[in-house]
This record gives C-alpha cells, sequence and structure tokens, in this order.
C-alpha cells in the first residue's frame, strides 16, 4: 500500500498529534500514580504514629474488677458497654456456612 503525496499531507500531522495525545495522557498516568504513592506513605506514616489499642490489659482490668463488688458507676457504664460491644455480631461475617457447590 502506497501513499500518494496528498495523503502524507493529512497523515503526517495526525501523526504527531497523536503522538502528543499518547504523551500527555502517559504523564496523566503517571501522575495519578505518583499521587496514590504520596497518599499511601501518609496512611502508613500515620497508622505508625498511632496507638493501637491493647485489648489484653483491658481483659486484665475487668478480669481484676469482678472479684471487686465495689464499682463506681462510671465502670460499671464502661463494663456494660465492652460486654455489649463483645455480644454484638460481626459486620461481614455471616453465621451461615454454604457447603454445597
Amino acid at each position: 500500500m502506497s501513499l500518494k503525496g496528498i495523503e502524507l499531507q493529512i497523515a503526517i500531522p495526525k501523526t504527531f498529534d497523536a503522538g502528543k495525545m499518547a504523551e500527555q495522557k502517559q504523564q496523566m498516568i503517571q501522575a495519578g500514580q505518583d499521587h496514590a504513592g504520596v497518599l499511601t506513605e501518609k496512611e502508613q506514616a500515620k497508622i505508625r504514629e498511632t496507638v493501637i489499642k491493647s485489648d489484653r490489659s483491658a481483659k486484665t482490668d475487668s478480669d481484676s474488677k469482678n472479684g471487686d463488688s465495689e464499682q463506681t458507676p462510671r465502670e460499671q457504664s464502661r463494663q456494660k458497654k465492652n460486654n455489649k460491644e463483645s455480644e454484638m455480631a460481626h459486620p461481614y461475617k455471616g453465621a451461615f456456612v454454604d457447603f454445597t457447590g
């Protein structure tokens, strides 16, 4: 397939335009990936700096308080709240197991 002179006058400028558009698209993709990387780094830094709540010490406190009948109302309400949280169903785990299939 040979191209004539008139066809080349149209094809060559369109090739340059297509190249520019492809380069701009590539730059946008790269900028998006860079932005996502920065956000991930910030999130990881925030996670590293936050204090993780320890359930082990909470259980130790509640075990030692079970023997004491003299609890303040604040401690009683906190203990009731902890009991309610432990009794709540898991938000996305179900109780049904499908063995078929």
